[in-house]
């Protein structure tokens, strides 16, 4: 799957078959946070804390945001939160 089939995919009602952190993206680009939130919470592995990360940063929660992105091995983000999605998505693809 390619990050454009990925952004289609969004029209339909249910995500796709897909690993759990890109559900979880999934749900997020659906506006459905706490959905996003307890996929991502479950993961545990880098990527799940790397989404973790997204979404609390995405909520303002910039310290808890901190610990998951250290969680994930990953530097804090400074781009935009799309930007951000976009790149997850595709490195987990």
């Amino acid at each position: 799957m390619t990050l454009e089939e990925f952004r289609a995919s969004l029209s339909g009602r249910e995500p796709p078959r897909v690993a759990p952190a890109l559900r979880a993206l999934w749900h997020d680009a659906h506006g459905d946070w706490d959905a996003a939130h307890s996929v991502a919470q479950d993961v545990d592995d880098e990527s799940g804390a790397w989404v973790h990360a997204y979404l609390h940063r995405k909520e303002g929660d910039l310290g808890n945001a901190r610990y998951w992105y250290s969680r994930a091995g990953r530097p804090e983000a400074t781009d935009s939160l799309d930007a951000e999605w976009s790149r997850i998505v595709t490195e987990l693809l």
